[in-house]
């Protein structure tokens, strides 16, 4: 059995959701709320420390403002609403892309992180104003100033993932096949799972049945 450390998701299928049973993209962007909920005891269920949640892309700023500002709303009311009470379940929170939001956002997500930075029971890394190449960008230009070598291991250690274990399964939901610039050097060995079921409407047993599918894969490394 393949041992599970960390999963990352992303959450795809939202706005599409909303649109066919609310007549509103926004409707769906809170629904999705409820299955961000439903996985994260899952998660903590199946004793796995580490959930990445991809939540907004760089690329996501090309949507229309009003969705956008809806979006981070419901950030800042479910980090008011709910931090306390993952503080109290022992779950970390990192933040992972450009802080470069309102200041009242910012001033929420540091206080989060602060807040939870020594619990250990689940690590949430929530990628917010994210992309994988500008990353990639940014550690190279950090390896460059350091006039360090460039290795894998350096580049490793220059990324925002840096000392977190990278991701044994990939979901996608939304039945769309693809990585979205989304952890691409820390996917390299990733078991990739496309779901075509809508963000709101995956469940547990979604999740769980993917989890099993995962742990009796053959995980070669590139060996036979």
């Amino acid at each position: 059995m393949n041992p599970l450390n960390h999963v990352a998701i992303i959450m795809d299928g939202n706005g599409r959701w909303g649109l066919k049973y609310k007549n509103s993209r926004n409707a769906g962007h809170k629904a999705g709320l409820n299955t961000v909920e439903k996985i994260i005891k899952e998660t903590i269920k199946n004793k796995i420390k580490y959930l990445t949640l991809f939540a907004f892309s760089t690329e996501n700023w090309k949507r229309p403002k009003k969705e956008i500002n809806y979006l981070f709303t419901l950030l800042e009311n479910f980090l008011t609403n709910r931090i306390n009470d993952l503080h109290k379940q022992n779950i970390k929170l990192k933040i992972l892309g450009s802080k470069k939001f309102s200041p009242k956002l910012n001033k929420l997500l540091y206080f989060s992180e602060k807040k939870t930075s020594k619990n250990d029971k689940l690590q949430i890394n929530l990628a917010i104003n994210y992309g994988s190449k500008s990353e990639l960008i940014d550690a190279f230009k950090k390896i460059k100033k350091n006039q360090s070598t460039i290795t894998e291991k350096n580049l490793s250690k220059n990324l925002q993932t840096k000392n977190i274990p990278d991701p044994d399964i990939l979901i996608r939901t939304g039945n769309t096949k693809r990585l979205s610039n989304f952890l691409l050097w820390q996917i390299a060995y990733a078991e990739i799972f496309f779901e075509k079921k809508l963000w709101p409407a995956f469940s547990e047993k979604d999740y769980n049945k993917i989890i099993k599918e995962y742990q009796n894969i053959k995980r070669n490394f590139g060996k036979i």
